[in-house]
């Protein structure tokens, strides 16, 4: 159970000038750990960030499966979770070790570790349980276990306090998106494009209440399940898009993809692997497998990001608010295929990578679940109910702490 829940008002109206946080990240691309070290100078409420050393470590092939199984919805026991979430614990732990080390930078000077977490579970929307409605979500690395290893305060379990106010518990980034990207004269739209994709929309001169932000559907979840099943798991994703690039879209499949109730549900939606995984992959794109060619499947999977992502601006954006630029992050970035179409369906709309905005693609992401554990640590909220749909803006995620032999308790009296 974390150690703690809050600080004193004390603390809170004091931060750090200058504080060092990690900020820990695994996605539903389920590739492995990103580790940031950041630098954050200004107060917590308007940070200034400054990466320091960024490293991904990638899950063995064993863990992978293992994590993908559960992720998936296949039966597993308790103590298999159990197990895995402690395992997770420790890779977690190392990397954020390890992105230390590369930087020179001893753990005991981290003010705090954000991880998120890996994702086996997320249901943002409630069903029916034993009379009542729930929604729900799980995210495994032990907390306790990287504070132990680290040393370090950690920050963990972002997202149950949003879904306990009522909100689906994501998309959290958009507040950081809001802390480092707003601009006073320009629209803005950031785009991840992990596993999942996800806008956060900052009108000009926007205040916090008038961002939002969803989750618009598949980034590169169905790209990557097509890759890994024609390759029997020998690669894991179409790098630079470049396989897709030979083939041609598939109008009839990509058609019916289109017609996924998700795709029209308005906003406030998250989405995972329980939307967009197994089930989804097989039902539209591997079926099709014997009578179709994989650079087809990959273009036309790579059609459905381009156009759902798309759509959803134009369906739920663009009616509301003035838009003059796109700024992209996550693996997607990297799919040349994919932001050329981007491009291309946008033509009124600048399109940007936020290595530009000083934020690192693959890094973005650890970069704000670092953000998001210094606003925690200093008892300020970290999400945007606008966005999740939440009642009410809350501070995010448990603390854990290591106790020094000092705070043992006293012996009994004999």
């Amino acid at each position: 159970m974390p150690n703690s829940k809050s600080k004193s008002s004390r603390e809170i109206s004091r931060p750090s000038r200058t504080r060092l946080l990690v900020g820990l990240m695994a996605g539903t691309s389920l590739d492995g750990v990103d580790a940031a070290l950041v630098r954050v100078t200004g107060p917590p409420s308007a940070p200034r960030v400054r990466l320091l050393q960024f490293i991904s470590r990638p899950y063995s092939s064993s863990v992978r499966q293992r994590v993908l199984r559960i992720a998936a919805g296949e039966q597993a026991t308790a103590g298999e979770i159990s197990q895995l979430n402690f395992l997770l614990g420790e890779l977690f732990a190392e990397a954020a070790l390890e992105v230390c080390r590369k930087a020179g930078v001893a753990p005991g000077r981290l003010a705090g570790v954000g991880s998120h977490g890996q994702t086996i579970f997320h249901q943002g929307f409630a069903t029916a349980e034993s009379g009542r409605k729930i929604k729900s979500t799980l995210q495994i690395a032990e907390p306790a276990v990287i504070a132990e290893r680290t040393g370090a305060t950690v920050v963990a379990d972002f997202r149950t306090a949003d879904m306990a106010a009522g909100g689906q518990g994501a998309p959290l980034v958009p507040l950081v998106d809001y802390l480092l990207l707003r601009d006073p004269k320009q629209g803005t739209v950031a785009l991840n494009i992990g596993g999942i994709a996800n806008v956060t929309v900052i009108p000009a001169g926007a205040a916090p209440e008038n961002v939002f932000g969803f989750d618009t559907g598949p980034g590169n979840m169905v790209m990557d399940g097509i890759v890994r099943s024609v390759t029997g798991g020998r690669r894991h994703y179409d790098s630079g898009g470049r396989t897709a690039a030979r083939g041609k879209v598939l109008d009839d499949v990509l058609a019916q993809a289109l017609r996924y109730p998700f795709f029209r549900k308005a906003p406030p939606k998250s989405a995972g692997r329980e939307q967009f995984g197994e089930e989804f992959l097989k039902h539209f794109f591997l079926s099709r497998l014997a009578r179709v060619s994989p650079e087809d499947l990959l273009r036309t999977a790579n059609e459905l990001t381009a156009r759902t992502v798309t759509d959803a601006l134009r369906r739920f954006v663009c009616p509301r608010t003035s838009i003059s630029r796109l700024i992209l992050s996550g693996g997607g970035a990297h799919n040349r295929l994919l932001v050329d179409r981007l491009a291309e369906l946008l033509p009124e709309i600048n399109v940007f990578t936020s290595d530009a905005f000083g934020l690192p693609v693959d890094a973005k992401e650890a970069i704000a679940f670092a953000i998001l554990a210094d606003r925690t640590l200093n008892g300020l909220p970290g999400n945007l109910p606008a966005v999740t749909g939440a009642r009410k803006a809350a501070v995010l995620g448990g603390i854990w702490r290591v106790q020094s032999a000092s705070n043992k308790l006293p012996k009994t009296a004999q």
